[in-house]
């Protein structure tokens, strides 16, 4: 069951830093939890392990990851149609 929590939450995180950074994630349900579980990755390689625990992520880090993900991927789809 924890991996269905973890799902969850990897989705609930991509969605947040699309919604903060103004951008949709490619993929909708799937592109949001896609991004949380890298962002999560990418987040705690650059902030390390901080903040609370939730799905098993450390949602700071985590978020900002996904943030740094949505920024990177507007950038290239950016270009792309460019």
């Amino acid at each position: 069951m924890s991996w269905l929590w973890s799902l969850i939450i990897g989705g609930i995180i991509g969605w947040l830093a699309g919604l903060i950074m103004g951008r949709d994630v490619p993929g909708g349900v799937i592109g949001n939890i896609v991004a949380g579980f890298i962002g999560g990755w990418l987040g705690s390689l650059i902030f390390g392990k901080m903040g609370p625990v939730i799905g098993g992520f450390y949602f700071v880090p985590a978020l900002i990851g996904a943030i740094v993900l949505v920024a990177i991927v507007s950038l290239l789809m950016g270009r792309k149609k460019a």
